[in-house]
């Protein structure tokens, strides 16, 4: 097979006419030849960190949508499937991944349960660890999320990262807002990345700390503005991801956007390729070709290196997509899943108080960080309630695993003034989040995901409406076009119901996540990030 375009080599940085052969899946000479072909030929892009269960696709799928923007291979972190169904979990992503062409590359997850402050449905220990990276298709120690761990010195966490150093698998970090002593500790003990970095001058102390900075802009954390003036300077030790990306924004772009975005800043295309397809191949020891001879035949054809559009995609040769449509076919697999609680009555949600203030989450429009507030409690019967006048709204986390009490917080900036959302997807546990306008309708929208053992659903008087996710309860069976829709519809009636969050079920997803400061809600109670310790609702 040969592919004739203009060649951009990233490695070399130059740009000619030429063409590529092709044989067994690898590429066996380059050629500088004359022809009137305006498109160029540049390796494929990488996610440098993704977790392909936020897509709520199971790996299969996502490759079909993946390869159709030029994604050639990802980094991912299957940390949301092992928090529901451990080892086995991760085992399903990789066999599953397999099926297609596009190169996953999935990592050992480091913190399951993320925190000892939540009910995960599966542990994986140090032990379990040690025969992962052992494993040939583990490539490296998914982001190390309990960096008090690391400060600390906590036994189990240095063992994990010591059998990633002693099989020379790279480490990923995950420490936002670390600065200083600590953040030069945290490096220190071999953690290479950071995807968290939400500010220039954080990013920059990591950069100069030698560590390596990932750009990520996923559907609710957005740190590419933030973040990409560092780019022209720090090139060789940056790259792009999505960290969380859900269907609907699968559907319209994946890495090529960011290039889009960073070239029409003005960056130099080499150095924001060399960020989108080179350093994540080079920092993860990753088998993706670069467009040099003896490499695997893994590129792409674009129209243009303003716009990235995405005119063919090539993984070990074979032609997997083409002006839009991607040739990967359907795989059978089984549905795995871990649900086991019953439904909820309206007393259930009941929170008894006197207060006059209570502790609220404010949650940030394109950012997991939340800030810590205090607001008027709102009491009827006894009963601390919704306030959708100051727009204070009650929250839950029930736990999926086991029967047992809903915890209960207070959030701003959800917006609603009607009804309910919920669902299953809750990082990192993947316990039940809600919140509504009133008990009943919490109610109403938490006992909808648990009749599905899993989904995504808004409600109200007279609607109802999920998305049922029964591989996991976090990932469907069905095919992106058909999840992306129903998302659609799902996310429309969330806004208008009152959201104006971009991302509302995405944003509410994080709102159990309580690795990022300052205030998240745990199935076990409110935890208060900054001093890693439960805190009270009642001021």
């Amino acid at each position: 097979m040969i592919v004739q375009g203009n060649i951009v080599d990233v490695v070399n940085n130059i740009i000619f006419k030429g063409e590529i052969e092709v044989e067994k899946k690898r590429i066996v000479a380059i050629r500088k030849c004359n022809h009137t072909i305006e498109n160029y030929i540049l390796p494929g892009f990488v996610d440098a960190h993704i977790h392909i269960e936020s897509s709520m696709l199971v790996p299969s799928e996502f490759a079909k949508i993946a390869v159709i923007h030029g994604t050639v291979a990802t980094v991912s972190d299957p940390h949301e499937i092992a928090n529901v169904l451990g080892v086995k979990g991760v085992d399903f992503m990789i066999e599953n991944g397999k099926k297609v062409p596009l190169k996953f590359n999935f990592g050992a997850p480091s913190c399951v349960p993320a925190t000892s402050f939540e009910s995960a449905g599966a542990i994986i220990d140090a032990d379990d660890i040690k025969l992962m990276m052992e494993n040939p298709d583990i490539k490296y120690l998914a982001e190390m999320m309990n960096y008090p761990g690391v400060l600390f010195d906590d036994e189990e966490v240095l063992q994990k990262i010591q059998h990633a150093k002693n099989n020379n698998k790279p480490i990923d970090g995950h420490a936002p807002g670390l600065r200083g002593e600590d953040a030069t500790k945290y490096i220190a003990a071999g953690i290479s990345t950071d995807h968290e970095c939400f500010s220039f001058e954080e990013a920059k102390e990591k950069l100069v700390k030698r560590m390596k900075v990932i750009i990520r802009e996923g559907s609710a954390a957005k740190n590419f503005e933030a973040l990409i003036d560092l780019l022209p300077e720090h090139f060789e030790n940056m790259m792009f991801c999505s960290d969380d990306k859900h269907p609907d924004d699968l559907l319209l772009g994946h890495i090529n956007r960011l290039c889009e975005r960073a070239v029409a800043k003005g960056i130099d295309v080499f150095k924001v390729l060399q960020a989108a397809c080179v350093n994540p191949v080079k920092h993860y020891n990753l088998e993706v070709g670069l467009l040099q001879k003896g490499d695997f035949a893994d590129f792409i054809m674009v129209d243009n290196l303003k716009n990235f559009t995405v005119l063919e995609t090539y993984i070990n040769g074979e032609l997997v997509a083409k002006n839009g449509k991607s040739f990967i076919q359907d795989v059978n697999f089984e549905v795995l899943n871990n649900f086991n609680t019953d439904t909820k009555k309206v007393s259930d949600f009941k929170f008894e108080s006197s207060s006059k203030k209570i502790s609220v989450i404010e949650a940030l429009d394109g950012e997991l960080v939340t800030n810590q507030i205090e607001a008027d409690a709102l009491i009827e019967d006894g009963n601390l309630v919704s306030n959708t006048k100051t727009d204070i709204l009650k929250m839950t986390v029930v736990n999926r695993y086991k029967n047992d009490k809903p915890a209960i917080a207070f959030i701003k900036n959800i917006g609603l003034k009607e009804g309910a959302i919920a669902s299953s997807v809750g990082h990192d546990s993947h316990n039940i989040i809600a919140v509504g306008v009133s008990d009943k309708m919490i109610c109403k929208a938490v006992n909808l995901v648990i009749e599905n053992r899993g989904g995504v659903c808004a409600v109200n008087a007279s609607e109802e409406k999920i998305l049922p996710l029964p591989v996991a309860g976090i990932m469907s069976d069905k095919s992106a076009q058909e999840i992306g829709k129903s998302y659609a519809k799902l996310d429309k009636m969330a806004k208008e119901m009152g959201s104006k969050l971009r991302a509302p079920y995405m944003s509410l997803s994080f709102m159990a996540l309580l690795v990022i400061p300052s205030l998240k809600l745990s199935d076990k109670g409110l935890f208060d990030g900054n001093t890693f310790q439960f805190t009270s609702l009642e001021i």
